[in-house]
C-alpha cells in the first residue's frame, strides 16, 4: 500500500511539472497591480472590445523555441472578450479557457502586450458574429492543449484556436497558415523541443498558424502596446 502511495505521488508531481512547464505558471507572475491598473484605463478609454486579439510573449517552457522557429517576440496570443464589465482572454494553455485580462497581462514576460483588432471591425464584429465566436470557442473549451502543434481539433494550441473561431465565425481567416518546415528549425532550442516533441519523426507538412502569423496579418490594426 505503502508503495502505491509513493509512486501515486511521484506521478502527480510529474504531471503537475508538466502542466506548469508550458503554461508558464511554475514561473512568477507579473505585477498583477499595475496590470490591473493598465486594464481599467484601457476600458475606461474604450480602448478594448470583443474580438480584439492580444499578444505577448510567455514565460513557458516553450517560448523560446517559439521565438526563434517563428522569428518574433510573440509566442502566446488569445481573444478578449467582455462578460458582465470584466475582460477576459480566451485562450489556450492547459486546459483551454478564460483567464482575468489582468492577470494573463501579469503572466507574460515584462507585463508586455500588443492588442490588435480587424481593421474593419465595425462592420464585421456585430454582437451576432461575437455570439457566433463564443458558441465556436465553447466547442473547445475545455481541451488539452496541442504540445504537437497538429491541425485536428482534439486538441488546441493558442493561435490555431484563434484563426479556427474566426475563420468559422466570421469567415476570416487571420494569418497565412505554414507547414512545419517554413519555419526556422536551426536553432539549439528548437531542435532540442521538436526532439521532446517528435522524436525523430518530425511532421514537417504538418499545417501550422503562428502567434507571429497573425500578429503580423495585414488584416489587423494595432489598438493598444503596453
Amino acid at each position: 500500500m505503502r508503495k502505491w502511495f509513493w509512486i501515486l505521488g511521484i506521478a502527480g508531481i510529474l504531471i503537475l511539472g508538466f502542466v506548469f512547464n508550458y503554461t508558464g505558471f511554475f514561473k512568477s507572475t507579473g505585477d498583477l497591480k499595475s496590470a490591473s491598473a493598465k486594464v481599467d484605463q484601457l476600458a475606461t478609454a474604450k480602448s478594448i472590445r470583443n474580438g480584439d486579439l492580444i499578444f505577448q510573449t510567455s514565460r513557458s517552457g516553450q517560448s523560446q523555441a517559439i521565438q526563434q522557429a517563428t522569428g518574433s517576440k510573440y509566442s502566446h496570443c488569445g481573444i478578449i472578450y467582455n462578460n458582465k464589465g470584466k475582460f477576459y482572454v480566451f485562450e489556450a494553455i492547459q486546459p483551454v479557457k478564460s483567464t482575468p485580462l489582468d492577470e494573463w497581462i501579469a503572466r507574460g514576460d515584462g507585463g508586455h502586450f500588443v492588442i490588435k483588432r480587424l481593421k474593419n471591425a465595425d462592420a464585421i464584429l456585430t454582437p451576432q458574429t461575437i455570439a457566433k465566436m463564443k458558441e465556436e470557442g465553447d466547442k473547445f473549451t475545455g481541451k488539452n492543449y496541442d504540445l504537437t502543434f497538429e491541425w485536428s481539433d482534439d486538441k488546441i494550441y493558442c493561435s490555431e484556436l484563434i484563426w479556427k473561431i474566426y475563420e468559422r465565425a466570421a469567415g476570416i481567416e487571420i494569418g497565412d497558415l505554414q507547414k512545419l518546415s517554413d519555419f526556422d528549425l536551426s536553432s539549439a532550442a528548437v531542435k532540442n523541443k521538436m526532439k521532446e516533441r517528435y522524436g525523430n519523426k518530425i511532421p514537417l507538412n504538418e499545417l501550422v498558424i503562428s502567434p507571429a502569423a497573425i500578429f503580423e496579418s495585414e488584416l489587423l490594426e494595432e489598438i493598444a502596446v503596453n
